[in-house]
């Protein structure tokens, strides 16, 4: 009898496995981890394979943003694609601005400046500079915030801002921040409000497990945003010891942009707690600061299409002269190796930067078995010596560049919930490109006839994680 129900169920799982039609590389593991272990392999489906709450999330995801542009609407912060196309000497590359428009609902703003901030001394100096501001409220989301000494600064100063009177709402990922939670008794009873995103109570029991927040972001007062790559912790600031230097991008936004950074805070925040926050005081008017053109783009489980994925591809079939890339985590899709390679054999400047020295060893493998093929078609392909790199850049043409939380892997297009800034702006591309160069003096370039000499031992570890990366 036992034996009957585990099959039935088995055979129910795989039909409905079978029947999604989903990556074909990915049904197939799928059926082969559940054909070789049934019961364990039935438990990860349900915990890592599907994803869950799409259609809730998506509703009112669209229900924000229109309730922003209504609020808006009377500024005329929100440029049309049709005056985009009148926009003159505005470097842009139009298909993917529209495919941003409406693919991942990110307006197009243009009264804007930035500063890209390097590092984590030059971030968290800008970020405690502009808590120290706020007047009248901070939001925060990070998805891995530590009880550390940086972590420790942070909230004591927010705490002192919420004495003063300054709303407060920190929003953390449910499962990457769960040493936090025993400060939040602490910063509740000093005004500070504080929600977990997705908390997951039972880890090994959960369908959530599988969707995590992945984006770091900060609004202040309405005016001033932060986003990119770092997370809090000492490890961001290259104290650890153990890890080392620690190389990342984050940015600094002002202007019209920021209500869309504060839009996607809310949203995110009644995901986390079911309040609905709203209104003008929210969305202050901006002062003309600056002519950068800028989309905010958040995507992830809530997206309607497989968004970030297909603004990648279009970014990287889009460009004319050069595409550098600069990621921690590559684990792409078969669609953008494709991409890749043809503007590479199409006899662009295509350039990636890897990690050299690894936090996570299997992405890390996986990563590297995608080095040959690349190198073959003329991409070239570095790894970063000075430290764990962890910026998530890309820069088209010296044009275009995108800052955000989003790796150029499986789990950000298709799993996390993500952001990026999209500045069609020949000075804030320049501006990434002399980080790049930078960090392109700091890596050994892979040079394809050694590549082919590594060890049978390392092409083990690379097919090994290639196969299970669509699992990642």
């Amino acid at each position: 009898m036992v034996f009957l129900i585990t099959f039935t169920q088995l055979v129910f799982l795989g039909s409905v496995i079978f029947l999604e039609n989903r990556d074909p590389t990915k049904t197939i593991i799928w059926l082969l981890i559940l054909g070789a272990l049934p019961i364990l392999g039935a438990l990860l489906y349900i915990l890592f394979g599907r994803v869950v709450l799409k259609r809730r999330l998506s509703r009112h995801k669209q229900m924000r943003l229109e309730e922003t542009e209504e609020i808006l609407i009377d500024r005329q912060v929100r440029p049309s694609a049709e005056d985009v196309d009148q926009a003159g000497d505005i470097p842009m590359n139009k298909k993917l601005a529209r495919l941003l428009l409406n693919d991942a609902n990110a307006p197009l703003t243009l009264n804007n400046r930035s500063e890209v901030l390097t590092n984590g001394k030059k971030t968290f100096r800008a970020l405690f500079a502009a808590l120290e501001d706020a007047e009248d409220h901070i939001h925060l989301e990070y998805y891995i915030f530590h009880n550390d000494a940086i972590g420790r600064d942070i909230l004591n100063l927010l705490m002192r801002k919420a004495s003063e009177g300054v709303k407060v709402r920190v929003l953390v990922d449910g499962l990457g921040n769960r040493s936090l939670e025993k400060r939040f008794g602490e910063l509740r009873k000093a005004g500070v409000e504080m929600a977990g995103f997705y908390p997951v109570r039972f880890p090994f029991f959960s369908r959530r497990l599988n969707l995590r927040n992945h984006r770091k972001i900060v609004v202040i007062d309405g005016r001033v945003g932060f986003l990119g790559g770092l997370n809090v912790g000492d490890e961001y600031l290259s104290r650890n010891k153990k890890i080392g230097f620690w190389r990342d991008t984050f940015l600094k936004l002002e202007g019209d942009s920021v209500n869309f950074l504060q839009t996607v805070f809310l949203n995110d925040w009644y995901v986390g707690t079911h309040e609905d926050i709203s209104g003008p005081m929210y969305y202050p008017h901006s002062p003309q600061l600056g002519t950068q053109l800028t989309q905010i783009a958040a995507t992830g489980p809530d997206s309607d299409w497989g968004s970030m994925l297909q603004i990648f591809f279009v970014a990287l079939t889009s460009a004319e002269k050069t595409i550098y890339i600069e990621t921690p985590y590559f684990i792409p899709d078969e669609g953008s190796v494709m991409a890749l390679k043809t503007a590479a054999l199409s006899g662009l400047d295509v350039r990636i930067i890897l990690q050299g020295v690894p936090d996570h060893k299997l992405t890390y493998w996986a990563s590297h078995s995608y080095v040959e093929e690349l190198l073959e078609s003329g991409v070239r392909i570095y790894r970063y010596q000075k430290g764990i790199l962890h910026a998530k850049v890309l820069i088209l043409d010296g044009e275009i560049g995108v800052v955000g939380s989003t790796n150029f892997d499986i789990r950000s297009f298709s799993l996390n919930f993500e952001i990026s800034a999209f500045i069609y702006n020949c000075n804030f591309a320049q501006r990434l490109e002399q980080d790049f160069h930078q960090d392109l003096a700091d890596s050994e370039e892979i040079v394809l006839a050694d590549y082919k000499l590594r060890p049978l031992s390392n092409r083990i570890k690379e097919s090994s994680a290639r196969l299970f990366s669509p699992l990642l």
